[in-house]
């Protein structure tokens, strides 16, 4: 997809990838057509890439609800490469997470917006909707810094054949970014992917040479993220 000139309006179309990226509960499937309706009204993205969202909706429009949900746990709750909490993919279950997370929560403050209790600020779907209070420029450059993370989950919903990947691959359309695969490490077992880390492990290397130093909220690139075979944006 070519770079807008200047950024297009894309409020009602973030929360709407927002909500489609959230477990598919009776009260989101009921909402499904307004969220289509919404999508078209707007016409942020290309027909192509809509098109390839009206047919999640239609699939978990017609979908049984169980099967859906089933589904989407499955693909986004088990197992760290399409988790949707973006600082996993960076920090992992790291002490530097928490920092992270606690440093996003205040930007989102800062500009008057409160989370819903037991959400944490790096789900995609809250990144999201703050970015869809931002003025279009603002909320471009604030999905840019992502995009190398929202690329990642990207490519393996890609290699799952998920059609949830047509909602990663907009947000990387708004973020100004090619919706491209890249080469993903082996993912390593359930059990060594949630286990404990080592206690205060890189700690002196991270940015914080003291315990009392403050640390910027910085997302790396990482570095197996190599891009290969593109595909059609």
């Amino acid at each position: 997809m070519a770079r807008f000139a200047s950024p297009p309006k894309a409020a009602y179309t973030l929360r709407v990838l927002a909500h489609l990226l959230r477990y598919p509960d009776a009260a989101l499937r009921e909402h499904l057509g307004e969220l289509g309706d919404a999508l078209h009204a707007e016409s942020a993205l290309g027909s192509a890439r809509i098109a390839e969202i009206d047919a999640l909706i239609d699939r978990l429009r017609t979908q049984p609800a169980l099967k859906a949900e089933a589904d989407y746990v499955e693909l986004f709750d088990r197992g760290r490469r399409c988790a949707l909490h973006l600082f996993e993919h960076v920090h992992g279950d790291s002490r530097d997470r928490g920092q992270a997370m606690i440093d996003l929560a205040r930007s989102y403050e800062s500009a008057g917006l409160v989370m819903t209790p037991g959400e944490l600020p790096d789900f995609l779907p809250v990144v999201l909707e703050f970015a869809s209070t931002q003025p279009p420029a603002q909320a471009r450059e604030f999905l840019a810094e992502t995009a190398h993370l929202v690329r990642a989950i990207f490519s393996a919903l890609l290699a799952r054949r998920s059609p949830y990947a047509s909602v990663l691959a907009a947000v990387l359309d708004l973020a100004g970014e090619k919706a491209e695969p890249v080469a993903l490490p082996d993912e390593p077992d359930l059990d060594e992917a949630w286990a404990e880390p080592e206690a205060f492990a890189g700690c002196s290397t991270a940015g914080q040479q003291r315990p009392d130093a403050a640390r910027p909220v910085h997302v790396t690139r990482h570095k197996s993220s190599v891009p290969t075979e593109g595909v059609q944006a």
